[in-house]
């Protein structure tokens, strides 16, 4: 089926929980109410003309890996070359390095829309704006110089180079070596695996982000340096790096994942970034974007899957209703999917949008928003990507068997959604780093002020205001608890507090609707999602309390050798 962008709820949701306007008097003059909706809907026109065409093909046919390089299939280049020439790719980026330096929150939208025309493609417009942040606040003048002007524009791409055989979550464990040269770059060598994009005919260049260990640093990642190695160096020659191979993945065919070897011939050179040994605090700054961006794949995969099912329930006639034929969206279990869909998605997007916004109030230096988009991180990340799962898997459901058949497309939906709970950290990790960092953030004050807004918007939702008095109760527990205990509970109540800070922006949404101009089936189906989430998926929440409280015994009552039996 096309894609329709969600025009009108993206510029709702702008408007009323980002706060687009404000936002444009605070430090965005550029961002007027105009250029906001004429971005928004040229945004949209161009990932379903342009993106939306090859997520087909970029599924059946994927990315082909030889010893010459990766390609891409037919079309793929001139989309990319149309998303560098519109200037997409610039919105949010700084205006010194030829940018538009528009918001961020701007930018999601359209990576929002791109993600649900063609998730696999998108990955290469994801990945290169988290390598802009990483230069932009750890590089030096003349590397920013270098390199920023065309990873902006998008006519180079940008990669990040964690993960090893051995090291995956456990990035400390990696082994890639920087060895100082003469001339003051490095010399790298080791392998990389499961590098998005780090091979590919789309970009002239590569700029790949390397972490590596220099001589004689500590174990750990203490002792992990940040490196800039380009594929094609400021001489115009091929630098010794080459994807070896690419992997075969349940989903997103169209981003070749790859493993990348570094110095074969021990000529791989790279530049430092920022102090040696300050590895992990540059490369938080690309994770951190990028986690946001993979929470808003989430919303991004479910509103695409979301619109498939729609349109599927609408003319799949089976049964009757008052002794006529009648299309399955008429029947009642299959509309509580559907409105579960949309609700959860537009939720989803709500909570990603607001993260966004507050992100660009921090830029502005609002030291409140920087603290609270801190926290709200690991919800966006975790939460965002569990709902674009979910929806995916409604999606198959309502679809029926057809849903079980690729041709309907459904498949692919729930085949792309799955990889986004696991890469740019897990969403275990995602809930460790909300217990074990966030949840102390100001001794827990910033918490408590997220969960007094909840409280003072929940007038009316009586289930809204329970389960912000339950994150209060269950943040208390694990606060005092051992860190096995919080551990134990960091997933249900990641869970509880994302329903809780989502069902709050529904809240106010609902609220909204009586001062804005929307279409009046907008409005009759905002009202229904909004009240759909907070009637029934906020009630949903409170039972994960017990879990988030239950502590690790249970988990150690066995063996490891018993789980095998």
């Amino acid at each position: 089926m096309t894609y329709a962008p969600p025009v009108e709820d993206q510029l709702f949701v702008l408007k009323h929980i980002v706060g687009i306007d404000a936002l444009a008097e605070a430090g965005f003059p550029e961002a007027s109410a105009d250029t906001v909706e004429a971005i928004v809907e040229g945004a949209g026109a161009f990932a379903a003309g342009e993106f939306a065409p090859l997520n087909r093909i970029g599924d059946e046919v994927g990315a082909r890996w030889s010893p010459e390089g990766v390609t891409l299939p037919e079309g793929f280049k001139a989309a990319y070359r149309a998303y560098v020439e519109g200037g997409w790719g610039t919105l949010s980026g700084p205006s010194e390095f030829g940018g538009q330096g528009l918001p961020l929150s701007l930018a999601t939208v359209v990576m929002e829309d791109l993600g649900s025309a063609n998730m696999g493609f998108s990955l290469i417009m994801m990945l290169t704006p988290a390598a802009v942040e990483a230069l932009k606040h750890h590089g030096t003048p003349e590397q920013q110089a270098m390199w920023l002007p065309k990873l902006v524009t998008g006519e180079w791409s940008g990669t990040m180079n964690l993960t090893e055989p051995q090291a995956g979550s456990d990035v400390g464990a990696l082994k890639t070596k920087a060895e100082p040269a003469p001339d003051g770059s490095w010399r790298l060598s080791g392998t990389k695996i499961f590098i998005t994009y780090g091979e590919h005919d789309l970009a002239d260049n590569i700029v790949h982000l390397v972490l590596a260990r220099t001589p004689g640093a500590p174990a750990g990642t203490r002792g992990i340096s940040l490196f800039i190695v380009p594929k094609i160096l400021p001489d115009g020659t091929r630098n010794d790096l080459r994807c070896v191979s690419i992997e075969h993945k349940l989903g997103i065919h169209a981003s070749p994942t790859c493993v990348m070897s570094y110095g074969d011939e021990g000529k791989c050179v790279g530049w430092l970034i920022g102090e040696e040994m300050g590895g992990m605090r540059a490369m938080f700054t690309m994770m951190n974007n990028a986690r946001l961006n993979v929470g808003l794949q989430g919303v991004s995969i479910a509103e695409r899957a979301m619109q498939a099912a729609i349109a599927y329930a609408g003319q799949r006639v089976q049964g009757a209703r008052e002794g006529r034929p009648a299309p399955i969206l008429d029947f009642p279990d299959v509309r509580r999917m559907l409105l579960r869909m949309k609700a959860l998605t537009q939720a989803a997007r709500a909570l990603t949008y607001c993260c966004a916004g507050l992100t660009d109030r921090a830029s502005l230096g609002d030291p409140e928003a920087k603290l609270r988009a801190d926290l709200l991180t690991p919800l966006v990340k975790a939460y965002g990507t569990d709902v674009g799962c979910e929806v995916a898997s409604l999606g198959v459901q309502v679809h029926g068997g057809m849903g079980f058949i690729e041709e309907t497309g459904a498949a692919q939906h729930y085949r792309d959604a799955r990889i986004a709970p696991i890469y740019e950290g897990t969403n275990g990790i995602q809930a460790a780093d909300l217990v074990g960092r966030k949840l102390g953030l100001e001794g827990g004050a910033v918490l408590a002020r997220l969960l007094a807004d909840v409280k003072a918007g929940s007038e009316g939702h009586p289930a809204l205001a329970e389960l912000a008095a339950a994150c209060e109760r269950v943040a208390a527990h694990l606060q005092q608890s051992a860190p096995d205990d919080r551990l134990a509970g960091s997933y249900p109540f990641l869970t509880m507090l994302s329903v809780a800070t989502s069902g709050w922006l529904m809240a106010r949404s609902l609220a909204a609707l009586a001062k804005g101009n929307a279409s009046p089936l907008y409005i009759e189906m905002k009202q229904a999602t909004c009240r759909f989430y907070l009637e029934r998926i906020v009630p949903e929440a409170l039972g994960l309390s017990a879990g988030a409280t239950a502590g690790a015994d249970l988990l150690y009552a066995v063996s490891s050798e018993a789980f095998a039996a």
